[in-house]
């Protein structure tokens, strides 16, 4: 969520005009993330959140991502709806780009997760999933294996400028991957990007999930590895297995997993670190100028995908199955 589209207060005004939420009293850039700019959009009427798409978003993909939001939010899922504008329409443009306003959701991410905190965020994801299912919309992931490999091929000259023999092993580590990777578990919509800063708490009680611009169709138990890999390892890089537990056994209280699931999740956990490793190393070598945000450290994945590949089973993860 770092910023790097400028709004002119013209502009701004002549924006939200379109819609009918009140009069702006005030705008202010968010400096988190690396996807796209947002900004905390004030009015006289509440507050709203104003998503400018950057290039990294196919523009394509919009109609997919705005109508879940609205699809989930209708079932109770707690993220935020889309507002629309007097014609109707959620998706617009501002200072010539894609725009959106969705509501503000209170709450705070936690900075240092809890085993609490986990485990509200499996019974979350669990009841995403479900909510899902009736969502007749699909849209390809496009950052599984093709999308590992393009991004391969585009950080395999300068990947050992920031770790020694780095490219060679993610070179080993996608073959293996691709010979070995799951294609018959349960699919549906999955958010594919559930960080700690894309999940809001007011104390221990889960509030909001927000940023959908991953979301996409394929194995639910896909979604889980990326949260075993977000929320489950220390800052000290420490894989707890305690919050692992936690976070899986209160997923399956609410949609039971499969034995087939269950068996795949450390394959599936190397990959997901695979793919943000890959995604961390491309905007590390490729910094946009402006941007508020610092690009997040690659080889915070290269750890995790280390510990996943030399586990010897789905128990590492503090489950009895």
């Amino acid at each position: 969520m770092a910023v790097y589209t400028d709004i002119d207060d013209d502009e701004l005004r002549d924006f939200v005009a379109e819609y009918d939420i009140g009069t702006v009293t005030g705008c202010k850039g968010i400096a988190e993330g690396v996807e796209n700019t947002n900004y905390l959009l004030q009015t006289d009427r509440g507050s709203f959140i104003l998503t400018i798409y950057e290039k990294r978003v196919d523009a394509r993909d919009l109609p997919f991502f705005l109508d879940l939001l609205d699809h989930l939010a209708g079932r109770g899922v707690p993220c935020p709806p889309t507002i629309h504008g007097r014609d109707g329409r959620a998706l617009r443009q501002v200072a010539g780009k894609p725009a959106a306003v969705v509501t503000f959701l209170q709450g705070i991410w936690p900075k240092r997760p809890t085993a609490v905190h986990c485990a509200e965020v499996g019974a979350a994801l669990a009841r995403l999933h479900l909510a899902g299912q009736d969502f007749t919309q699909t849209r390809r992931n496009a950052l599984s294996l093709d999308g590992w490999a393009q991004l391969v091929e585009a950080t395999a000259s300068r990947a050992d400028e920031v770790a020694a023999g780095l490219g060679a092993e993610i070179e080993r580590e996608i073959d293996d991957l691709s010979r070995q990777w799951p294609t018959d578990l349960a699919t549906g919509v999955i958010h594919a990007d559930l960080f700690p800063d894309n999940v809001f708490f007011m104390g221990d009680k889960l509030t909001g999930l927000i940023d959908f611009y991953f979301a996409c169709t394929d194995a639910l138990a896909y979604d889980l590895a990326i949260c075993l890999n977000a929320w489950c390892f220390e800052r000290s890089a420490e894989f707890n297995s305690t919050k692992a537990r936690r976070l899986l056994s209160a997923y399956r209280q609410v949609r039971p997993v499969s034995d087939a699931e269950i068996a795949a999740l450390p394959l599936l956990a190397r990959g997901a670190a695979l793919r943000f490793l890959l995604t961390r190393l491309y905007d590390w070598l490729n910094q946009v100028d402006g941007a508020m945000v610092k690009p997040k450290d690659p080889l915070e994945y290269l750890h995790k995908m280390r510990f996943h590949r030399r586990i010897d089973g789905p128990g590492a993860y503090g489950l009895d199955y």
